[in-house]
């Protein structure tokens, strides 16, 4: 058995951190039904895996990118998971464009927004709250998105 929180204690611990990582906790659930069936919903990704490794972790934001933009190979060696048994070489596993575009093809989903989003792992869960998260959505309101697909690693 993995214990998962007593491990990211100590990682967090061991990078310097003081207090222990808050694990997040809503009381309602921040999430609502599509508006629309999935066969007439536009969908978008989110995603922690690095776009720009040339931009310091330190001063990466939240950012929305072109799909016809997106790398044929995130940035993924900083991110934590277990590299022991899994890893990222196949990019469809954790950013399924091919699938997605197979299912809007096979008239499965409506259709796929314009832009996918960059959301950096971040200590700060006031910070993801208050400025990156508004950001995206902002975004998938501009994009008139139905469904974000969520995948951080």
């Amino acid at each position: 058995m993995i214990r998962y929180i007593e491990r990211t204690k100590a990682y967090y611990r061991a990078q310097g951190f003081e207090q222990d990582y808050q694990w997040a906790m809503n009381v309602e659930t921040p999430f609502s039904r599509p508006a629309r069936p999935l066969k007439s919903a536009r969908i978008t990704l989110v995603t922690t895996a690095v776009v720009e490794p040339s931009i310091p972790k330190p001063i990466r934001t939240a950012k929305s990118y072109a799909f016809s933009d997106a790398p044929a190979d995130f940035d993924t060696a900083e991110l934590s998971w277990d590299k022991i048994t899994t890893h990222t070489n196949d990019r469809e596993s954790y950013f399924p464009l091919q699938a997605l575009n197979a299912r809007v093809a096979a008239g499965e989903i409506g259709s796929l927004a314009p832009r996918f989003h960059f959301i950096p792992t971040e200590y700060s869960q006031r910070h993801t709250r208050n400025e990156d998260a508004p950001l995206i959505t902002e975004h998938c309101l501009t994009d008139a998105v139905d469904l974000a697909i969520l995948i951080p690693l």
